[in-house]
């Protein structure tokens, strides 16, 4: 196991944990609280990380098992995601916690026995081990923050952001190819404070194009978890502008977005 993996994965366990924290002793009745997300109440989100993490557990253990998954999604592509959360959001609290613990705690444990090198299918390109843990961490911090913001909990912002960001960054050019754009061909530098004063970098440091910003409202910015206007990430040179009206660090079609 990597290091990079190793230190992903220990990441992505404690922001699970945390959100945890959150729900662990919610009434049942507060479960369909309404969150920021149209339609979606608490159960809904952690419902949607639960079927995920699943699918990812099958992408691990089972690659023809995962095969068939592919031929389930094709028949109902928009919305096969959001048909697992409707209908996992409608277990018991008390049974979805259980199911959420047990299947992340299974994910979390499978994905540092992955073979350096392998690929692991998904529903876009196949992608390593620390990939996929990277992107579940993205994932359980948008939706905790979802969460978090119906039940008016205030997170801090913690270094584990820093994998986020580069989540970002690194899909600048989906961001533009999903909108039916052309990718920028110059390189853009992003320079964004952490959680502890420090400052996380990307791209040459005389690029013409520039993001600045806090690493928390940038996070907040490519998972569409806040209006621009609200965020302090400001951008030099017209493709960085632009970029930050579209920029999305999740797969699928562009996003509707808090906003």
């Amino acid at each position: 196991m990597s290091d990079a993996l190793n230190s992903t994965v220990a990441d992505l366990r404690a922001e699970s944990d945390e959100l945890d924290a959150i729900v662990a002793d919610l009434p049942d009745g507060q479960w369909r609280t309404p969150t920021p997300a149209a339609g979606w109440t608490i159960a809904h989100q952690i419902a949607h990380l639960l079927w995920t993490d699943r699918v990812a557990v099958v992408s691990v253990t089972d690659e023809a098992g995962f095969g068939d998954l592919l031929t389930e999604a094709a028949t109902n592509p928009t919305g096969f995601v959001d048909a697992g959360a409707e209908e996992l959001a409608a277990l018991p609290p008390a049974t979805l916690l259980a199911e959420w613990r047990a299947t992340r705690t299974r994910l979390h444990d499978e994905l540092p026995r992955v073979a350096d090198g392998r690929k692991l299918p998904w529903f876009g390109p196949p992608m390593s081990a620390t990939s996929m843990a990277t992107a579940r961490l993205m994932e359980t911090w948008a939706h905790g923050l979802d969460v978090a913001d119906a039940l008016g909990v205030a997170r801090p912002a913690t270094a584990r952001l820093k994998s986020i960001a580069h989540i970002g960054v690194r899909t600048r050019d989906f961001a533009f190819s999903v909108h039916g754009l052309t990718p920028p061909a110059e390189p853009f530098h992003v320079e964004l404070s952490a959680p502890d004063g420090s400052t996380w970098s990307w791209g040459p440091g005389d690029a013409a194009q520039r993001v600045t910003g806090s690493a928390e409202h940038f996070c907040m910015l490519v998972t569409q978890r806040r209006p621009r206007a609200e965020l302090d990430v400001t951008a030099v040179g017209e493709d960085a502008q632009q970029w930050l009206t579209i920029a999305q660090a999740f797969a699928g079609p562009p996003g509707a977005g808090r906003g």
